[in-house]
């Protein structure tokens, strides 16, 4: 059975429809990824989740039990390092990895986590002097202290160097090893492409696709790139009949294709039929940025309006 199940979750702000009919499951020990623009709804579909917002429409569950109405007990297995967070200014981090490891019955030893997060050496830091990636390392080991059963991340790795970022991706994957599930909200293609099991991609608050990370490259427009600087000049007419072909361009000399592997195939063909040598020849193969273009529409405004007025909201209340 899911460990989560949305199912229709619907949330809006007066006239404004924040998460609309958004549906998906997450199975026991899997790294599951929501992954969107700026504004698309993501933060609130967690925060449901989670039970820190109630759905207008629709029902969540978390191993069986409403986050809301079971909010005490959702809280025993479920952790959560949430998009924005403060504590107060004086509290070491010592401090406050004791005071959440005193929330639950059965914490995990804080020591090793503090270690493997780089904070050792900060344990006696008030938090108004953590710069803004020990603080982040300090929310994500809060929400794993607790030994939880699942664990939503919301933004994982923002304001981390690319070596914290790295190390931070082994730590999940260690963590979803051990049986945690992995609920993980990211911006990063790279972070999606390389610790997710499936991703939804939810853009204007609607799920527009849900697949593994190769699936939904498999998705794209044009899953292959090829560049080469032709020995003699080539028909553009004949390069954009090719298969499976996505454009046909010139830069600098060089031609530039997107299509199909099938496409690559038979530019190959015709190469050796017409005695061209492809100089500098590379062809790559589509991303998850590539999947990421192609699956969500382009926005003439990329602030993150959505999250912005939930977390206004949430600080009000």
């Amino acid at each position: 059975m899911p460990v989560i199940e949305v199912n229709g979750l619907t949330k809006t702000y007066g006239d404004r429809t924040v998460v609309d009919g958004v549906s998906f499951s997450v199975e026991e020990g899997e790294i599951f990824g929501i992954l969107g623009p700026n504004g698309a709804g993501k933060t609130t579909t967690v925060e449901c989740v989670e039970g820190l917002r109630t759905p207008d429409a629709g029902t969540v569950r978390v191993a069986g039990l409403d986050p809301v109405a079971d909010h005490g007990r959702v809280t025993l297995l479920l952790g959560a390092q949430l998009q924005e967070s403060e504590l107060q200014a004086k509290i070491t981090v010592r401090e406050a990895l004791e005071l959440y490891s005193a929330f639950h019955p059965r914490p995990a030893d804080w020591r090793p986590l503090a270690e493997r997060l780089g904070l050792t050496e900060r344990l006696g830091t008030r938090f108004a002097k953590l710069s803004g990636g020990q603080k982040q390392r300090l929310f994500i080991a809060l929400a794993l202290v607790g030994d939880p059963r699942v664990v939503v991340l919301d933004e994982l790795t923002t304001g981390l160097d690319p070596r914290a970022r790295r190390d931070t991706w082994q730590l999940i994957e260690d963590v979803r090893d051990s049986g945690v599930t992995v609920l993980l909200v990211t911006h990063f293609m790279e972070e999606a492409q390389r610790l997710c099991d499936r991703i939804a991609v939810v853009d204007r608050g609607r799920v527009t696709a849900l697949d593994t990370p190769a699936g939904l490259i498999g998705r794209a427009a044009a899953s292959t790139a090829v560049s080469f600087t032709p020995s003699r000049p080539l028909d553009d007419g004949e390069l954009a009949a090719l298969p499976g072909v996505g454009s046909v361009a010139r830069k600098g000399g060089r031609v530039q294709l997107t299509g199909t592997d099938e496409t690559v195939d038979e530019l190959l063909s015709l190469l050796a039929r017409r005695r061209v040598v492809a100089g500098g020849l590379r062809v790559v193969d589509a991303t998850l940025d590539d999947a990421f273009l192609d699956l969500t529409a382009p926005t003439a405004d990329t602030t993150d309006t959505t999250d912005t007025a939930d977390t206004a909201d949430r600080k009000e209340a």
